[in-house]
């Protein structure tokens, strides 16, 4: 209440109508308190009258600028009570109760001052009750006390005026965001912005670069105000407002600089008179309370203070040059020429506004272009069970204990692998054991490779390959850089990850190191050769593929593999494609594949070692004999039972999906995974059924 200068009631409140325009009397100190008719004012809420204190409320604040109110800052920065020598405070109050008011609550705390002024209203009558009321307050994130709005003297950036830039330059196209659906999030923060305060009080920072100065408005002033110094040096530079006995204005001085001796010379310019200017240190000004004008520096010599703004830069606003700050802006240095405007920036969605939003901002309106062209904004990532990571959960993976148990290239390929654009990870360490599995699958496949002597032929060429196998594993080599390429260029960080696995693990590893070892031990020299150099040249483009997802393992191989020119961190991303792949020694190893593939698949399915089913691959049909080695009825009844099972889960998923309010109410993470788990249960019923097929022709 000590800070209270109106009360606002709703313009169509008819209650209130006849004293809008009026004034009320506040009981403590006396000061007359506007009645004003504000949107703000809710009239089914208590009275519907309500007490504008703008100093120490964002609402009230924004009624006052509306309406004209007064803002009486009544506390200090630690909300302790400020009414001694608060002019503001006291201006048309009653002396008496300021006096009282100042006597009773000066200094004290802000909670001991509301419990006085409820005390003292309900002793002088004028408390109507107490109501129980919930409403929100913020604390703060680390003193978890109530945090007091406080007026303060900012700096602001009038960000109306350098947004639009940035707003075009995504809606042109110019700079994409991608998932473009974060776009939404960008746009609404700058289409409806409010100016920046970039001013900070702490102790660590860019300092704001303004200097300040205070002198006498004319030369003839200035004489007079050192003829009055002379008379009375002690007062000098103390007083905050200009000496009683003289007639005379102040011109207050600002200036932007990048050093002291910049600012000096711009204030210079700015005094109508000849003048010494002296930076004063920071530890003189903090030895003398209120400077305000000319004053002896620490040589008694007299000076006009200039003195620098010990407020710091907001970090986003420091940050938001980063794109050309860290390129050695503003000198036109030959980084900046080379780097400037960057690619792509990655980040996290929940700075897109504070971070993205304001480079953008900024480098067009200190540089003129564009800081990036593509804003990519990766996914959060979350427990197994898609929640957020908390303690109180219990459920955090701590990054540092994962690469102790799994190492540093797990850890990032699981990341990588499951990184879809615009969905959240769902991080299980099983999964990252699993890919443990792979880089280790890599290394055996390396070892094979160099116990048969197979070593990089600087000589080599793909293209000259005449084996089947040889020609196909090139070919499918050739097929996986395409498809990275094709993934990465479009940021679908998960897709290259994924195709760079199955290609790994299962051409090369599965396939190639099982096809290749007759041909290691055939007895034609040129066979071997070629198988030699042909391995050797795959294991390297694995390696070379695999490197951003796994360069720790990766950079050892190359090492240990051959005597290098150069690291695998340097060596040249591939460009062979398309010439690569032959159209028949594909045809003709997919067609074995099948085969094995169909084998294994049906004696996986009977339980059996071997049997009679049919195997269907192209250009015939292979028979595996069963008869009289399984119970074809048992088999069938099992397999019977296991696809019914099956189908009422499918069932279960499927009823889910048809059901509109489920798609459109759950979270697209639940709906998606649900999708997956019908598709998986798809694949599984029709294996079954294949195998119940085979039975049939048995009998």
């Amino acid at each position: 209440m000590l800070g209270d200068t109106g009360i606002a009631v709703h313009p169509e409140d008819a209650r209130y109508a006849h004293l809008v325009g009026r004034e009320a009397i506040l009981p403590l100190v006396g000061r007359r308190l506007r009645i004003v008719a504000d949107s703000y004012a809710d009239p089914e809420k208590g009275t519907g009258a309500v007490k504008m204190t703008p100093a120490h409320d964002f609402n009230d604040w924004a009624v006052g600028e509306r309406q004209g109110l007064a803002a009486v800052n009544v506390m200090t920065t630690r909300a302790a009570i400020l009414l001694k020598d608060n002019r503001d405070f006291a201006e048309g109050c009653d002396p008496e109760g300021v006096a009282r008011v100042i006597e009773a609550l000066d200094g004290a705390d802000r909670y001991e001052a509301r419990d006085w002024i409820v005390r003292t209203a309900e002793a002088e009558g004028w408390l109507d009750g107490v109501d129980a009321d919930r409403h929100m307050v913020p604390h703060g994130d680390r003193s978890k006390v109530a945090i007091e709005p406080y007026l303060t003297d900012q700096w602001f950036v009038d960000t109306a005026k350098i947004v639009q830039p940035a707003i075009d330059a995504v809606r042109s196209g110019e700079v994409r965001i991608l998932p473009e659906q974060d776009a939404k999030v960008y746009f609404h923060w700058l289409e409806n912005i409010e100016p920046w305060c970039i001013s900070r009080q702490l102790w660590w920072g860019h300092q704001v670069p303004v200097w300040y100065a205070r002198v006498p408005d004319n030369e003839a002033n200035w004489r007079r105000f050192l003829e009055w110094a002379d008379q009375d040096f002690t007062q000098f530079g103390v007083f905050p407002d200009r000496p009683k006995d003289t007639k005379f204005g102040w011109l207050e001085i600002e200036v932007c600089a990048t050093d002291e001796q910049t600012a000096i010379v711009e204030a210079k310019k700015r005094i109508p008179y000849e003048v010494e200017i002296e930076v004063f240190a920071e530890d003189w000004m903090n030895r003398t309370s209120s400077i305000r004008g000319p004053m002896p520096n620490e040589h008694g010599v007299l000076t006009v203070p200039i003195w620098r703004d010990p407020d710091v830069l907001d970090t986003w606003f420091s940050s938001g040059l980063w794109p050309i700050g860290t390129l050695g802006w503003p000198e036109d240095t030959p980084e900046l020429k080379k780097y400037f405007p960057t690619s792509v920036l990655v980040t996290g969605f929940d700075i897109i506004f504070f971070w993205v939003a304001r480079m953008m901002m900024m480098q067009y309106a200190v540089a003129g272009q564009r800081p990036f062209d593509t804003v990519y904004v990766h996914a959060l990532v979350r427990d197994e069970q898609g929640r957020k990571m908390s303690k109180s959960l219990g459920n955090i993976l701590d990054p540092l204990e994962l690469i102790d148990e799994f190492g540093a290239d797990a850890v990032r390929f699981t990341l990588a692998s499951m990184a879809a654009m615009g969905r959240d990870l769902k991080l299980s360490r099983e999964r990252i054991a699993g890919y443990r599995n792979f880089g280790t699958k890599l290394w055996n496949a390396a070892r094979f490779a160099e116990m048969n002597g197979c070593k990089p032929d600087p000589a080599f060429r793909p293209e000259a390959a005449r084996e089947s196998v040889n020609r196909w594993i090139l070919g499918e080599t050739a097929a996986a850089r395409m498809a990275a390429d094709a993934a990465l260029t479009a940021f679908r960080f998960n897709d290259a990850a994924n195709g760079l696995y199955a290609f790994v693990w299962g051409k090369v590893c599965d396939w190639y190191v099982e096809f290749a070892k007759p041909l290691l031990g055939s007895d034609d020299p040129a066979t071997v050769a070629e198988t030699r150099a042909t391995m050797a040249w795959v294991i390297d483009q694995c390696l070379i593929l695999l490197h951003p997802f796994m360069p720790f393992v990766t950079e050892a191989l190359w090492g240990q593999i051959a005597a290098r020119d150069k690291p695998l961190i340097h060596a040249d991303w591939p460009d062979y494609g398309a010439e690569l792949i032959d159209a028949q020694a594909e045809r003709e190893m997919r067609w074995v594949i099948q085969l094995i593939e169909g084998i294994r698949s049906a004696r996986a399915q009977m339980h059996v070692p071997a049997g009679l089913v049919t195997i269907p691959v192209e250009g015939g049909t292979f028979c595996l004999p069963l008869a009289g080695i399984i119970d074809v009825a048992e088999e069938r009844a099992r397999l019977e039972k296991s696809l019914a099972k099956l189908e009422k889960e499918l069932g279960g998923l499927k009823g889910r999906l048809s059901n509109p309010k489920f798609v459109e109410s759950a979270p697209a993470e639940i709906v998606e995974e649900t999708r997956a788990q019908a598709a998986a249960k798809e694949e599984e019923a029709a294996a079954l059924r294949a195998a119940l097929a085979r039975l049939a022709e048995i009998g």
